[in-house]
């Protein structure tokens, strides 16, 4: 993939500088994590409990001490905005306390079971009530959920392939790490160990691309369509006008299950993109926030499609089919996720986190507009994020081809020495209900910083 740098009067060699600079004041302000990393270094693989985890801004990642709403402090004492919100998971907000209180009392009363609980009962009334899906199951992450998902497309419709839109985001999924080449499908950079060549199982085409979407499902061998319904983690590509209708109307008339994921969307609103646009999904999957972040996830069907997983299951065999596992389902992840959608991820949370994404956009465009970068913002919902291009991209390619890891390590470090902590993986950033005007208003201010040092 060719890279497109930023068509800006910024100074390379001035902002490697910068950055240095940037680095040393990171290294000056936190000794306790430096000489924590060098320890976990002895034990931790690359220092960390997990790899992604070295793509922190700043010479070693910054260890908390604690968190409480928008807000955590780490060992060194300082405190800072979060608006990374542990890329979704925390979205709620940090140990928010209604699910803390739950979790808490279901400690003492059992942790995991391999039984049903009344608790499981509410939730999926609400599953109900919120996306409009007739029955749920339980997993632990929205990976799972995504692949158990796939694996009762397959069952149910007897074709081997799935569909899913270049630069897709599904978690850990081995058959969505795959992209577009000029040659054919190939697997993503990063695609660790792919277990076949992605052509073996999947279709790609290009997000918003009608034509491309019904040419792959004329094949007649695509299970289903995976897929978010924004584009999230290649920066936020909306849907183009009719798209959706058309991808419902297409899947139907080839006979593919739609699978929406809104494990990232859930940001536009208590009933995810799925309900704020009346979305009609086979089959729907969310995870991280919907247990305040505790370890749970979901996934829902159809009357329809549930009849069809039963008229393909035998008892005997409902243990062993690659679906489910010993901890889905436990007591503790289904307490927190009813106490978090009871009293967290509110109608009335999501007034408060909405306008304050709106801010956030507001004074990253104006920054953007002061500076003359060819920079743009969008917004969805509660999550907003910056690209390093002058219009939003209409697909993955477009995003993908926009981004500057070496710019984006350095806006992140800067926001960081200023007491903000964005996303590492791109230029993310989450309201949670806590999020405050003065949160917003100190990333807007290290960011025209950034932009100003940047082209001045």
């Amino acid at each position: 993939m060719t890279i497109a740098k930023p068509q800006a009067p910024i100074d390379r060699t001035r902002m490697r500088e910068l950055h240095k600079r940037e680095e040393r004041r990171f290294v000056d302000a936190h000794p306790k994590s430096q000489a924590l990393s060098q320890r976990a270094a002895r034990s931790l693989l690359q220092g960390v409990p997990m790899n992604w985890m070295i793509k922190w801004a700043g010479a070693f990642p910054i260890f908390v001490e604690s968190a409480s709403g928008a807000h955590f402090t780490c060992i060194d004492g300082h405190d800072y905005v979060d608006l990374c919100m542990g890329d979704t998971g925390a979205m709620g907000g940090h140990s928010p306390q209604a699910t803390v209180a739950a979790v808490t009392d279901q400690l003492q009363r059992g942790i995991t079971l391999m039984l049903p609980s009344e608790d499981a009962v509410w939730v999926g009334e609400e599953l109900q009530r919120r996306f409009g899906l007739r029955y749920w199951q339980f997993a632990l992450t929205a990976t799972d959920a995504n692949r158990f998902s796939i694996r009762i497309a397959r069952e149910i419709t007897q074709r081997p392939k799935i569909l899913v839109f270049n630069y897709c985001y599904h978690g850990s999924v081995d058959e969505t790490f795959v992209t577009l080449a000029a040659d054919g499908l190939k697997p993503r950079s990063g695609n660790i160990g792919p277990p076949v060549h992605p052509s073996v199982t999947t279709r790609v085409v290009e997000f918003n691309d009608v034509g491309a979407l019904e040419a792959q499902l004329a094949h007649g061998d695509v299970a289903c369509v995976l897929t978010e319904p924004v584009l999230t983690n290649v920066g936020i590509v909306h849907p183009q006008p009719g798209f959706h209708d058309a991808l419902r109307q297409l899947t139907r008339k080839h006979g593919t299950l739609l699978i929406i994921d809104e494990t990232h969307t859930i940001s536009a609103g208590p009933g995810g993109y799925t309900r704020e646009h009346s979305l009609e999904p086979d089959m729907f999957t969310l995870g991280k926030a919907i247990g305040g972040g505790i370890p749970g996830a979901v996934y829902g069907f159809t009357e329809d499609v549930g009849q069809r997983i039963v008229a393909r299951t035998r008892l005997e065999d409902c243990d062993t089919g690659g679906i489910g596992g010993t901890l889905a389902g436990n007591a503790l992840s289904i307490a927190a996720m009813r106490a978090t959608l009871e009293n967290v991820l509110t109608e009335n949370a999501y007034a408060r986190m909405i306008p304050a994404a709106i801010r956030f956009a507001e004074g990253v465009e104006s920054a953007i507009s002061a500076s003359g970068l060819p920079w743009h913002v969008t917004r969805l919902g509660c999550r907003a994020e910056y690209l390093f291009r002058s219009e939003p991209p209409r697909n993955g390619s477009e995003a993908a081809n926009s981004s500057d890891p070496e710019l984006d390590r350095f806006m992140h470090l800067y926001a960081l020495n200023r007491g903000v902590l964005l996303t590492p993986f791109h230029n993310m950033a989450l309201m949670c209900p806590q999020t405050t005007s003065d949160d917003v208003d100190s990333h807007t201010r290290a960011f025209a910083e950034a932009v100003s040092e940047l082209t001045g």
